[in-house]
């Protein structure tokens, strides 16, 4: 089959020669095996070339779907290339869920795992967060478990691709719950700034969208777990803030039937957690995105800093969001071993305007020690990068190991990972 020619925003163009699509394990197996270089594709939402290759591209889309629930164990095994919006319902009506989700439902669990991707709140670790075991296929064609208390565990899931084509993950599941859901406006932006901590602990996941103008923070996305008995209302003002009186998209101007059902109406996590409901796209993908996680206390500082560059940001930026990630103990996750704050942006689709601008986000935020989301545009080099993750040499050491002829290597792992002779 043809490769396909571009990433869903459509600033990537793939420079592979084929993308396979096998339909078992085994087919899998023989395809990697007698590969000399290849990369596993997933729902093509990453803005930077971290999927492609000069050789063939696999996704793993046609294997067998499995959702195997454990109760015993509290766990579900998935099968790799299923979007979250096809486990979380079957999760739902088993009476389970997943401690978080991003904003889009939309996303592969292997894709979204494997770059460190979350959702928000000040207690949940990202998606990765849940990986209890990985099984993947090695550059040998073997198939390969991992699990949790593994020496090499902590460094094959957030993977970046790099060893191997992942076919099955094992979560952690939590009972399921349900979640209610407002927005409020115009919140000051020295009330954001002075409560933000107790802001961002005011619900189960909380989101901030500005547009980096010099007036309020334009949104405060707030969804609480609910509880029986729990009341409706939400009170007409908050913090400086007024609660919508109507549903609200995060881009202005797009319309909000793509979001999830807001104004506190009672529904499952699956429905209320994602921002986008898994039947709509969420934009017209014409854009880019960019993010950067820096230590929660930090949040103040770092958003300071941010507003000095408002004139450069606001005209070039659709919006931005900010959330909260617990911290984890994954090798490459940009969450590894502190809680964090993550400033994400969604920019107008003009990458020759965007990339200076990036290039003065990153300097404004490299006091705090900045890492960037891996699937994401940044300029970022890797001497920088190799300074903020205190794993990263162990990271390469097992790269190394699993795959030593490189045949998972591309340009991505070659600019950030660098080995002797290529």
């Amino acid at each position: 089959m043809s490769a396909p020619h571009r990433n869903w925003a459509k600033n990537i163009t793939f420079g592979a020669q084929r993308l396979l699509t096998p339909t078992s394990v085994e087919e899998l197996r023989h395809v990697v095996g007698s590969s000399s270089g290849i990369r596993a594709l997933g729902t093509r939402h990453s803005f930077n070339d971290i999927a492609d290759t000069r050789g063939d591209l696999v996704s793993v889309a046609g294997l067998p779907r499995a959702v195997d629930i454990d109760p015993a164990a509290g766990t579900a095994t998935v099968s790799a290339g299923l979007r979250f919006g096809e486990i979380t319902g079957v999760l739902h009506e088993r009476g389970y869920a997943l401690h978080n989700l991003g904003s889009l439902p939309h996303i592969s669990v292997a894709g979204a795992c494997a770059t460190g991707t979350h959702g928000s709140g000040v207690a949940n670790r990202s998606l990765a967060g849940a990986v209890r075991a990985t099984e993947f296929v090695g550059a040998d064609g073997s198939l390969i478990t991992l699990e949790r208390g593994h020496p090499d565990f902590a460094g094959s899931v957030v993977s970046l691709g790099a060893l191997g084509i992942v076919t099955r993950l094992t979560l952690d599941l939590v009972p399921t719950f349900d979640v209610r859901q407002w927005v409020y406006e115009a919140m000051p932006r020295d009330h954001a700034l002075g409560g933000f901590e107790e802001i961002m602990a005011e619900g189960y996941s909380v989101s901030l969208f500005t547009s980096w103008s010099d007036g309020p923070v334009d949104q405060v996305w707030v969804k609480r777990a609910a509880e029986d008995g729990d009341a409706h209302e939400a009170p007409a003002q908050w913090r400086g803030a007024v609660l919508a009186d109507g549903p609200r998209h995060p881009v202005p101007g797009m319309p909000p039937a793509h979001c999830t059902v807001q104004q506190g109406v009672r529904g499952p996590w699956h429905e209320r957690l994602p921002h986008f409901r898994l039947e709509f796209t969420p934009s017209s993908g014409d854009e880019l995105q960019s993010e950067y996680f820096v230590a929660r206390h930090d949040a103040p500082a770092a958003f300071e800093a941010l507003e000095r560059l408002r004139d450069r940001v606001a005209p070039l930026l659709l919006i931005a969001e900010i959330r909260t990630v617990a911290a984890d103990d994954l090798w490459l996750s940009p969450a590894q071993g502190r809680d964090c704050v993550a400033f994400h942006f969604t920019w107008k689709p003009d990458t020759a305007a965007v990339a200076p601008v990036l290039h003065a986000v990153e300097e404004a935020l490299a006091p705090f020690g900045a890492r960037p989301h891996w699937g994401k545009v940044f300029p970022m080099g890797p001497s920088d990068l190799r300074g903020l993750y205190p794993d990263f040499a162990r990271f390469e050491e097992l790269t190394a190991r699993y795959d030593p002829e490189g045949i998972f290597r591309n340009d991505f792992l070659r600019r950030f990972f660098p080995r002797p002779g290529e």
